[in-house]
């Protein structure tokens, strides 16, 4: 039974829904979140605690408070201070939360945020990929590399303790009303630059969807990895169309041009390699494991994921769906 939960990033969106989510459950005693920055919005009865998981201290709280179940979400894409930040954040900051993980008696379920970003993008992946697919090319960089080795340091964690319940969930890109993310900040460009001669099947996870998972992961034992993603695919045109942004085809290299200006000046801050990658060739989940493990499925699809966002944002409305049709092939081209 989980009694004192511990939640990581918890001043992010994510990390703030997941804690709200769980303090609301009378069986759980505790929920404690801990962040390197304050929380903007009250956190009712989840406890903050302002510390920087690299560091021992991390250890003595979860010792000090018997946590027995850890839910670690802060895993960060761009940190402000740039790439080693994020790195050292990610990587160094999981390596310690899991060694204190591992050293303390009362823990007993660790559950990981991971990314569908391990299985990389390429022109040779799989239709749909499985959570036992190994990437055709394997992720050398960025975010993408940081969770492939948060996971192989789970994986340590898992077979040095065999007792505990360890969850691994590799989400499709969160969208919904409340997402700023690097993808959301895309979409909502007045037109959209995307990579000539491709058009990615895309899938996204609602964030409605992606927090009833967690909740459920920290509360009962579903050991092993999953992916997470809406059922259905959309592709890049589609959603283009549906949230009324043209599309500016480049090839790749302008693209990634482009992404690196951006990043620089803050307009496209998160266009990453992994993400230009992403919208070249796409990648499909297979979800039924997580299906048949929860015996659930999500509200959302990923089409009816992507038309919440559009929506909350103002996206495409008041505008025909031919004109919308048209002033693409006039932008873009006709594919």
């Amino acid at each position: 039974m989980t009694r004192v939960v511990l939640v990581t990033g918890v001043s992010r969106f994510l990390g703030a829904r997941v804690a709200d989510t769980l303090q609301a459950d009378p069986s759980i005693e505790r929920v404690i979140g801990v962040d390197t920055v304050a929380p903007t919005l009250p956190l009712g009865r989840t406890e903050f605690v302002r510390i920087d998981i690299r560091t021992p201290s991390i250890a003595k709280i979860i010792n000090a408070a018997e946590v027995d179940t850890v839910v670690h979400l802060h895993l960060v894409t761009m940190a402000a201070a740039g790439r080693l930040k994020s790195k050292e954040q990610n990587v160094i900051g999981t390596m310690q939360l899991l060694a204190a993980c591992q050293r303390s008696p009362a823990m007993r379920k660790v559950v990981v945020r991971s990314s569908a970003a391990v299985y990389g993008s390429s022109g040779h992946d799989p239709a749909v990929f499985t959570e036992t697919d190994e990437p055709v090319r394997p992720p050398a960089s960025g975010y993408a590399k940081d969770a492939v080795e948060v996971e192989g340091y789970v994986r340590g964690l898992a077979r040095r303790r065999s007792d505990l319940t360890v969850s691994v969930l590799r989400f499709a890109n969160f969208l919904g009303p409340h997402v700023d993310n690097p993808l959301s900040r895309y979409f909502r460009m007045p037109v959209v630059a995307t990579v000539l001669g491709f058009d990615p099947r895309l899938q996204f996870v609602h964030e409605d969807d992606g927090v009833e998972v967690l909740r459920r992961m920290a509360t009962e034992d579903h050991p092993g990895t999953y992916n997470v993603a809406g059922d259905g695919v959309v592709l890049l045109s589609q959603a283009l169309r549906r949230a009324g942004r043209p599309a500016l085809p480049l090839p790749a290299p302008a693209l990634q041009t482009l992404g690196d200006v951006g990043r620089r000046f803050g307009g496209l801050k998160g266009f990453s390699p992994e993400l230009l990658r992403w919208l070249t060739y796409g990648r499909v989940l297979d979800t039924e494991r997580l299906a048949g493990e929860l015996a659930w499925r999500p509200k959302y699809s990923s089409e009816e994921a992507f038309t919440d966002f559009a929506d909350s944002q103002g996206l495409g409305h008041g505008l025909p769906a031919g004109l919308l049709d048209r002033l693409a092939g006039a932008v873009g081209g006709k594919r």
